[in-house]
């Protein structure tokens, strides 16, 4: 017997992940629409039909909304309600949890900041995007949309207030970033200060593109935070970038200033012929590895006494950089190893590296500099705080 020619009348029935997803997708919309009735019971003071002496207004019909989630599109029945103010006056109620206006769910909005930040354009984050949300798939405008919103956000964090922050140390230095600049793509250095809190939390404060690592470019960066407020830190620690250290010396006199034992190491082996560089580093390492300051002290001037007879120019090196070399043994023991380098800001520069390497170049200077904010912003690059951090408080009081 042959089998029977399927009708035109028959209905498909949907696949077995199609009837998943939609099952999701009505779960997630009765628990969305579970948290807004009840945001709006407790903005009121009273459940729906009920009767209260402490009700804080009125409900006044609803609005069907629709919402796109990681699961589609969601229909949402959105109350409406005029909220009793203090003055006697009642004000339209606003839900928190599906803002006005909103149209995705902050899933979604992750979700293409996500891919953004991973180095992925607009056309590439649709595609990407439309087996998860099939026929809510969103618009190239609207992805354009979140992404400006992260671009706002950087705007605001870059010329934000900073009068009422403070930070005990900052770490600046610059990583090379390849940019499109005049119709070329030429690499530019980014510019970046990492400041460390009383509790040791370490903050992204700053992120500038420069033509080059001059004394002007590292000033105007550095008196860009002493404009917005900052208060002059405690210590600065640098790579010895000449430009760098005068730019510091010049906005915040007096302070104290840290060059990087890591970088200074790595001139005076420039210095020193090959055969000899495992002699250079044992005696190098007495001095930034020593037990107290005292010890260092020692350790620096045998170094300079011994060197000055092998070679001239690895002495004069170490003296280029003076009792900057030494500042971290003012600071408390448990703290030496965060703040004798500039270690910790090199980690972050190495992550911003890692994660921007699938570009071949940015179009434009906003561009990079938006996309490794964002990576610190929407916390795919985290930040721990320094060691010894608990022996802030030491740093902190007032000398005696």
């Amino acid at each position: 017997m042959k089998n029977p020619t399927p009708s035109a009348s028959i209905v498909q029935l949907p696949s077995g992940r199609s009837l998943w997803v939609a099952a999701l997708r009505e779960e997630v919309r009765a628990t969305i629409q579970k948290v807004i009735d009840e945001e709006l019971s407790y903005a009121l003071g009273v459940e729906p039909y009920g009767r209260s002496e402490s009700r804080r207004g009125y409900r006044n019909g609803a609005q069907e909304r629709t919402v796109t989630s990681e699961y589609g599109r969601v229909e949402l029945r959105v109350p409406r309600a005029r909220v009793l103010q203090e003055d006697g006056t009642t004000t339209e109620w606003r839900s928190h949890v599906v803002p006005r206006y909103e149209r995705r769910t902050e899933a979604v909005n992750a979700a293409v900041l996500g891919a953004y930040l991973a180095g992925t354009n607009t056309r590439r984050i649709r595609r990407a995007l439309e087996p998860l949300l099939g026929d809510a798939a969103l618009s190239k405008s609207a992805i354009s949309r979140v992404v400006g919103r992260l671009k706002a956000s950087f705007e605001a964090w870059r010329t934000r207030d900073l009068s009422r922050e403070r930070y005990v140390y900052l770490y600046l230095d610059a990583m090379f970033l390849p940019v499109r600049l005049v119709r070329r793509v030429v690499k530019v250095p980014v510019q970046a200060v990492l400041g460390v809190r009383e509790d040791g939390q370490k903050v992204l404060l700053a992120l500038e593109i420069a033509a080059s690592e001059s004394t002007a470019s590292w000033t105007a960066i550095v008196q860009g935070l002493a404009k917005r407020g900052l208060p002059a830190p405690e210590l600065v620690i640098v790579d010895g970038n000449p430009g760098l250290c005068r730019a510091v010396r010049e906005t915040w006199p007096g302070v104290d200033v840290q060059r990087c034992t890591k970088h200074k190491l790595e001139n005076l082996l420039a210095k020193a012929p090959q055969h000899c560089h495992g002699e250079l580093k044992r005696d190098y390492q007495a001095i930034t590895h020593a037990e107290d300051a005292a010890a260092a002290r020692s350790a620096y001037q045998a170094f300079l006494a011994k060197w000055r007879k092998l070679a001239a120019e690895v002495a004069r090196s170490l003296e280029e950089a003076g009792d900057e070399l030494l500042t971290f043994t003012r600071y408390p023991r448990s703290q030496w190893k965060s703040l004798r380098t500039t270690n910790q800001i090199e980690r972050l520069n190495g992550e911003f590296r890692r994660r921007t390497k699938t570009q071949s170049s940015f179009a434009t200077e906003s561009a990079a500099l938006v996309l490794l904010y964002g990576l610190i912003a929407m916390g795919q690059i985290q930040m721990r705080k320094i060691d010894g951090h608990h022996t802030m408080e030491e740093v902190l009081k007032p000398a005696a």
